[in-house]
């Protein structure tokens, strides 16, 4: 049986994707204008990832022992679409730091350690993505004096 720390850990994390389920199917209803038809499926998407992941660690958990929790937190949500990709991005980069920490804590145990890895590549994935998305929305580039320059 795996240590009641790790067990606790990965039940923080099982909230965390429960939470990106809520979220990014909130996210991807109340979108709303021109930008609904270009993310509203990439919320939609990351949700799925989200229950995805959900999935792995909540049989992850039984597998080691413990009770998966049927929890979530509090979602953050806003028909902003700037203020949206925040919250994504912040959501990922939480996913990224528990990942990490499961990570140190399930070090002894080599294909435990694989099997985070494998999603931290995806959540990385996810900060990355937001990352550049950020870049490039409508409030950016309205703050920036209109649209991109492109240099030769």
């Amino acid at each position: 049986m795996a240590s009641e720390a790790l067990i606790d850990c990965l039940n923080e994390i099982l909230k965390h994707e429960w939470t990106g389920v809520a979220q990014y199917s909130q996210a991807s209803f109340i979108l709303e204008g021109v930008w609904r038809e270009v993310y509203a499926p990439k919320f939609e998407g990351d949700a799925k990832e989200s229950f995805g992941h959900a999935n792995l660690i909540g049989n992850k958990i039984v597998a080691l022992g413990g009770v998966p929790v049927a929890t979530r937190n509090e979602i953050k949500q806003s028909k902003d679409l700037r203020e949206v990709l925040e919250f994504s991005l912040a959501f990922e980069a939480k996913a990224v730091e528990m990942y990490t920490k499961a990570l140190e804590l399930a070090e002894s145990d080599r294909s435990l350690v694989v099997f985070l890895e494998d999603i931290l590549v995806q959540e990385q994935e996810g900060v990355d993505e937001y990352t550049k998305l950020l870049r490039d929305t409508p409030d950016a580039q309205a703050a920036s004096g209109g649209s991109a320059r492109k240099s030769g």
